[in-house]
């Protein structure tokens, strides 16, 4: 009986994982490295009211941290330690570093205003903290059974961008925007608390792992990149808030799009019995 063999262009079937070594190697670690870093280096500059800093900082640690992953699956150089190293340096990065620059931003400002709501605002950037130590041991834990197209919750390395680049808008923009004095306070936590509670949810985020970076594409495909960076250059904190931002509501956007839609096809199907 001839078996038939799957077919590997289905994006649902992952193909074979190589087994992780065990070992350490220079490359990915030292980019891990350049991730935890700047999660520390965006603390220091939060303690030293430097908050446009602080906010490049997370921002360069994304990009390491973008890179890690991908330079060991090029080079063969997966292990065991990086895996735990790269959750390591996530935790500083992207949950205690945002966690503490809006803490070191608002929350003294906010005891000023008030002692209750200094606590709440205290209360917050912990649960944001929890929340991605939450979001991270749900991922490790979970990463060979689920859809590697989706992350479950919003990833960390996201919700810390849209944190960073909330408070790098309100400190850059302060006199412009409409928000001031305890009304900006207060959206930032709500901001906070917002995206917390995105990175321990259930809605499912592109992952974009789909696209094929190493395909043919249109020339005019390749105009889009130096576009983008410009348009980004242009208005950094504002232009990277809208882009995050958009990401992180757009999956409880569509489960109320999908949501909505349903319920008028199932009314409509019911009838008398």
């Amino acid at each position: 009986m001839i078996r038939r063999m799957p077919d590997t262009d289905d994006p649902t079937i992952s193909p074979p994982s190589r087994p992780t070594r065990r070992g350490v190697f220079l490359l990915p670690n030292l980019l891990t490295t350049g991730t935890l870093f700047s999660g520390f280096y965006a603390i220091v500059a939060a303690i030293d009211g430097n908050y446009d800093r602080a906010a490049m900082a997370i921002f360069g640690a994304m990009l390491c941290d973008g890179l890690d992953g991908r330079v060991a699956r090029w080079t063969h150089t997966e292990t065991l330690f990086g895996k735990e190293y790269d959750s390591l340096s996530d935790l500083v990065a992207f949950g205690l570093a945002p966690a503490l620059v809006v803490y070191q931003w608002g929350v003294a400002r906010l005891t000023e205003h008030n002692a209750v709501w200094g606590r709440l605002g205290w209360l917050v950037t912990f649960f944001y903290a929890v929340a991605t130590a939450l979001r991270l041991a749900r991922f490790n834990t979970r990463t060979a059974s689920v859809d590697k197209r989706f992350f479950e919750g919003l990833p960390s390395p996201s919700a810390a961008a849209v944190v960073a680049s909330f408070i790098w808008c309100v400190h850059s923009y302060d006199r412009y925007l409409p928000l001031s004095g305890m009304a900006s306070l207060i959206a930032a936590f709500v901001v906070t608390a917002v995206i917390g509670v995105l990175m321990v949810s259930r809605f499912y985020y592109s992952s974009f792992k789909g696209l094929k970076l190493t395909g043919r594409v249109r020339y005019t495909s390749v105009l889009l990149i130096p576009l983008t960076f410009a348009v980004i250059a242009s208005e950094p904190p504002l232009v990277l808030f809208a882009m995050f931002g958009t990401f992180a509501l757009s999956a409880p956007v569509m489960w109320v799009w999908r949501r909505a839609r349903r319920r008028p096809n199932e009314s409509a199907g019911a009838g008398p019995r």
